[in-house]
């Protein structure tokens, strides 16, 4: 018997997630059979190992259902299994990277990776991350357009001489030159690892430019653009495979989640088919629409616009400056209060990731309900509405 108030709350935020416009650019909505699988008895067994080399007996299923796992994930992405290796047991693109570190170095090496509030992860480097107790980590940014400056990375590079060079970002609204990267961190002699979480849907769709042959790991989440279960895979070149693997298991994580390794068996499956590609591609149309729409309303877009998924609005600096009384967190809670979920979000120059200037904003999660342009024009009206006329 299920506990009424737990049921109550489960029925609230069903009704929650109906009724509001999700505008999170790190969240989706997962198909009826991912939901299935999550919900399914495979949630029952223990699997500490790898398929073949397990710790409990009774695994001969699920070391078929890894391996499917693994095969659809690289089929997605087009890469050999000559070639490339895939870890598809990570619990979160947290632990993930964590882990890559980890395999690629030691503790107390040199790591280069992005800016929070240029559009980094919290895992690329900043101080309140664990990484950053057991790596040292040179952290670059973007020039005063809010782009890349690769002058700077290149610079930073040769100065200090990093293990590792990441690349890849949670709130950055250009493409990715992958390439560059790979240039700079070979010119140095550091590995590549790229975070493709909130692209990896775009690159499979080749979308978006892909980092497969200029890195040498690529970690991705798979519940955003790739409309998958919460969690994590690692892909690796072939040579990197044990180092990876023994970096999940045993080095941070306990037994693989098995119905969340199946649900993104299922993920990677739904991603193989025509109308995935079609999706993705509509999630552009919608980003560039509904970013020219708010830009013509008054909005300061960071890079004045975007290529993928997401826009990042500097609130702060929108409408001539007249809501410089305004930041990212004030916008949050009016939108929330009006029907819209959209998360608060640094941008250069701010200092802190809890009272920052800026909101991100996507659309992955309305394109799957079936938004489209003409929707993204009156998402866009609505978003002005609330946040133009706000008093001190």
């Amino acid at each position: 018997m299920l506990d009424k108030k737990l049921n109550f709350l489960i029925k609230k935020e069903k009704e929650r997630q109906k009724k509001e416009i999700n505008l999170i650019a790190s969240e989706n909505f997962v198909s009826r059979e991912i939901l299935e699988i999550l919900g399914s008895p495979l949630v029952n067994k223990y699997s500490e190992g790898y398929p073949g080399r397990r710790y409990y007996p009774g695994n001969q299923y699920y070391d078929e259902i890894e391996k499917l796992a693994q095969h659809y994930a690289l089929k997605v992405f087009n890469l050999s299994p000559n070639k490339w290796h895939v870890n598809v047991q990570p619990y979160s693109g947290s632990s993930a990277n964590f882990a890559a570190y980890s395999a690629l170095t030691t503790p107390k090496d040199k790591i280069l990776g992005m800016k929070l509030s240029s559009g980094g992860h919290l895992t690329h480097g900043h101080p309140v991350s664990l990484v950053s107790r057991f790596f040292k980590f040179i952290q670059y940014g973007t020039d005063k357009n809010g782009l890349l400056d690769f002058n700077e990375i290149q610079s930073l590079a040769q100065k200090f001489r990093p293990k590792i060079i990441v690349s890849g970002a949670t709130a950055y609204s250009r493409e990715i030159k992958f390439k560059k990267f790979g240039e700079i961190a070979k010119s140095v002699g550091a590995y590549h690892l790229v975070d493709i979480s909130h692209i990896a849907g775009l690159v499979s769709a080749k979308l978006h430019q892909s980092p497969f042959p200029y890195a040498d790991v690529v970690t991705t989440t798979t519940h955003k653009t790739l409309r998958g279960p919460r969690s994590a895979v690692i892909f690796c070149k072939k040579e990197f495979a044990n180092l990876i693997d023994k970096a999940v298991f045993p080095g941070l994580q306990g037994g693989p989640h098995n119905n969340v390794t199946a649900a993104k068996a299922q993920a990677f499956y739904e991603a193989l088919k025509p109308s995935f590609k079609k999706y993705q591609k509509q999630i552009v149309k919608n980003a560039k629409v509904l970013a020219d729409s708010l830009k013509s309303l008054g909005f300061n877009l960071i890079t004045g616009g975007t290529d993928n998924h997401l826009i990042l609005i500097d609130i702060k600096s929108s409408f001539g400056h007249k809501n410089s009384h305004i930041n990212g967190l004030i916008a949050e809670k009016l939108l929330e209060k009006n029907g819209i979920t959209a998360n608060r979000n640094s941008v250069p120059g701010d200092t802190s990731p809890f009272n920052p200037s800026g909101i991100r904003i996507g659309v992955p999660a309305v394109t799957t309900q079936g938004m489209k342009e003409n929707d993204m024009k009156k998402i866009a009206k609505r978003i002005y509405t609330i946040l133009s006329d706000v008093k001190n």
